[in-house]
């Protein structure tokens, strides 16, 4: 019988041809142990080197915490995240979520991580891997223009430096609707947020601008 970390390996192999994508990569994952799947998806996506530690991190900043599997299949499933969106993880650390947000739904997607060694890792992978729709940008969130359809936070940051993202996503939900997705982190409170009853703690996901409760006119609205 094979090990896990082959198959892992074979299935890397299979993404790089073009032919693992979609439901038959869900399918995959959801058929192994949920105790295996974090590490295989890891090695799968080329992702298996342990990070080196967390440095120069700012203050209001948390430590590199990658969200798991079954986190990123319910993302893409409650959102849900098709081919034409645009999905941008804030705080993506080696892009676990990144990766499988876009094999999973065919999403353009990118990342931004504050620590430059989580980057240049994540564009690694990506490179390795053959998907030119995924980037990853070596950035402050908090000081970067954002853009994007849907939004995922994995509690990357507290204090001033939270209120200065949602700042910045409020700005793009003033443009167009998007949706924020969060994980172990609360945004009731924010006004122009709604948040959808299909939410499943701790996954919470928010609908705002054209289309959403707290803007309302045109646009796209965005259900499950």
């Amino acid at each position: 019988m094979r090990s896990l970390p082959d198959r892992a390996r074979e299935a890397r192999a299979r993404i790089r041809s073009g032919e693992l994508r979609g439901d038959a990569l869900r399918e995959l994952l959801l058929a192994l142990p949920p105790r295996d799947r974090d590490v295989f998806a890891d090695v799968m996506l080329a992702l298996e080197e342990a990070p080196a530690e967390d440095v120069d991190l700012p203050r209001g900043s948390v430590a590199y915490l990658p969200a798991g599997v079954d986190a990123i299949l319910a993302v893409a499933e409650l959102v849900p995240l098709r081919p034409g969106d645009a999905f941008v993880d804030l705080g993506s650390g080696l892009g676990r979520v990144v990766l499988l947000a876009h094999l999973l739904s065919g999403a353009s997607a990118r990342g931004i991580e504050i620590q430059p060694h989580l980057a240049r890792a994540a564009r690694g992978a990506a490179a390795h891997l053959g998907l030119p729709d995924v980037t990853f940008a070596h950035a402050n969130a908090a000081d970067t223009s954002l853009e994007g359809d849907v939004f995922f936070l994995y509690a990357p940051f507290n204090g001033p430096m939270l209120q200065d993202v949602l700042r910045r996503l409020e700005d793009v939900a003033r443009r167009h609707a998007v949706v924020v997705v969060t994980l172990d982190l609360g945004l009731d409170a924010i006004p122009w947020l709604s948040r959808r009853t299909t939410s499943a703690a701790p996954l919470v996901v928010y609908d705002a601008g054209s289309g959403a409760s707290a803007w309302g006119g045109g646009g796209r609205p965005r259900t499950p």
